[in-house]
């Protein structure tokens, strides 16, 4: 489960990874408070330690891609949720 240490913990480290590329730590804060959750924080962790992007802009856009995925799993999990409402409702017969 996750704690507000381990978002900071996770916050802090995609900071530093990306002060540590070369770029401003402004830079590495809007990326962080972009993302906002701790698991895609470490998602961007990892991509930078992986594919050592060689520009702002392709940190922003794979920023953005995480960003799109995340969306597209909560409208997933909302869509799911009211299915099984709406499910339930017609099971119960009202």
């Amino acid at each position: 489960m996750y704690t507000q240490e381990s978002w900071k913990e996770a916050y802090h480290e995609l900071v530093s990874t990306i002060v540590r590329m070369g770029y401003p730590k402004e830079f590495g804060q809007v990326i962080a408070r972009n993302l906002g959750s701790e698991k895609t924080m470490r998602r961007m962790n990892a991509y930078l330690h992986e594919a050592g992007p060689g520009s702002a802009e392709e940190i922003a856009d794979e920023m953005l891609a995480i960003m799109s995925d995340r969306e597209r799993w909560i409208q997933k999990k909302e869509a799911e949720r009211a299915n099984a409402a709406y499910n339930e409702y017609l099971r119960d017969g009202h």
